[in-house]
C-alpha cells in the first residue's frame, strides 16, 4: 500500500500520509512520495487547492523510531537533508491547507508548519520534541515557526520539545482553527473547494508568493508596495479581473481562464 494516497476531486487534492497501522510516522519513502506529488499538482492547472492530511486517526506520529538508538545513526553526509521533502509546501503555487486530524509530532507537525494554512483537532497531541530525542528540529521549523508565530513562541516550542493540545496551537498563533477531530478534514475541504471554485488561481499564486517571500526577504513595507503595483498590472485589464467583477454580479460562480502552466511569471521575472 502506498505511503501516499492522492485524490483529487473538482479542483482540490486531498494528499494523504498512510500508514495508519504506525500512525504514519513519516518515512523517506513518504517523503520522496509527497515530494513529488507537490511537484505535479503544483503543475496541473485542474488542481487549485491542496489538502495534506493524515489516514486516522493521526496526521503524522513523527519520524519512524522503530530503529531504536540506530534511528538517528550517521547518515551520507553527501545525500542527508534535514528537509526531505522537496518542494515544501510553502513554494508551491497552489494553496496548501494541512487539515491535522490527530497527532502531529516532530517531523508531523514542522510539515504541517510549511503550509498556508492550519485546522488542528482540539483534543490531539502536538509537539517539536527532537531536542528530547537528541537531535533537533527539521523541515525548516526555525524559520516557520518563528515567522508564522513569532520568535517567543519559536523558542519556548522548539527549546522545550514539549506537548499541547489543539486549543493551545490555536492560541499560540500555530493553527487557525481547533476543531473536533472528526471535524477537521470536512472543514478544510470546505474551505478548499471554496477556493478551488471561487479564488482566481493566477491571484491565488501571486498573493501566495508575495505573502511567503515577503517572509523570506524581509521586504520593507515599500518594496511590498512597489511588487503590490507590479503584480497588480500583471491581472488588471486580463480576462479575470473582468470575469471576477461580471461573476459578483450575476450571483453565479466564475469562470477563470489564467493557466498557471503557460502564463505564469515568477516575482523576480520581468
Amino acid at each position: 500500500m502506498s505511503e501516499l494516497h492522492v485524490e483529487i476531486d473538482s479542483g482540490v487534492a486531498v494528499l494523504t500520509l498512510n500508514r495508519p497501522e504506525r500512525r504514519n510516522a513519516f518515512t523517506s519513502t513518504m517523503g520522496r512520495a509527497l515530494g513529488r506529488a507537490y511537484r505535479d499538482l503544483d503543475a496541473e492547472d485542474s488542481v487549485r487547492v491542496l489538502v495534506l492530511t493524515g489516514a486516522a486517526p493521526a496526521f503524522c506520529a513523527g519520524a519512524d523510531l522503530s530503529g531504536g538508538g540506530t534511528t538517528f545513526r550517521s547518515p551520507d553526509s553527501a545525500t542527508f537533508s534535514a528537509s526531505p521533502v522537496d518542494p515544501p509546501a510553502f513554494a508551491l503555487r497552489k494553496p496548501v491547507i494541512a487539515a491535522v486530524n490527530g497527532h502531529a509530532i516532530g517531523i508531523g507537525m514542522t510539515l504541517a508548519m510549511q503550509a498556508d494554512i492550519r485546522f488542528v483537532a482540539a483534543d490531539a497531541r502536538y509537539a517539536i520534541p527532537q531536542v528530547r530525542l537528541g537531535v533537533l528540529p527539521d523541515a525548516m521549523a526555525h524559520w516557520t515557526v518563528a515567522r508564522v508565530a513569532g520568535m517567543a513562541v519559536a523558542a519556548e516550542i522548539l527549546l522545550s520539545g514539549r506537548t499541547f493540545d489543539g486549543a493551545e496551537a490555536c492560541r499560540l498563533g500555530l493553527a487557525s482553527r481547533a476543531l473536533p477531530a472528526a471535524d477537521v478534514l470536512p472543514a478544510a475541504l470546505e474551505m478548499a473547494h471554496d477556493m478551488a471554485v471561487n479564488v482566481a488561481p493566477m491571484s491565488a499564486a501571486l498573493c501566495k508568493r508575495l505573502l511567503w517571500d515577503t517572509a523570506i526577504h524581509g521586504y520593507h513595507p515599500s518594496r511590498v508596495a512597489d511588487l503590490e503595483t507590479e503584480l497588480h498590472l500583471r491581472v488588471m485589464g486580463r480576462p479575470d479581473g473582468a470575469e471576477g467583477v461580471r461573476a459578483r454580479q450575476e450571483h453565479r460562480d466564475p469562470r477563470w481562464s489564467a493557466r498557471l502552466s503557460a502564463e505564469w511569471k515568477d516575482l523576480t521575472d520581468s
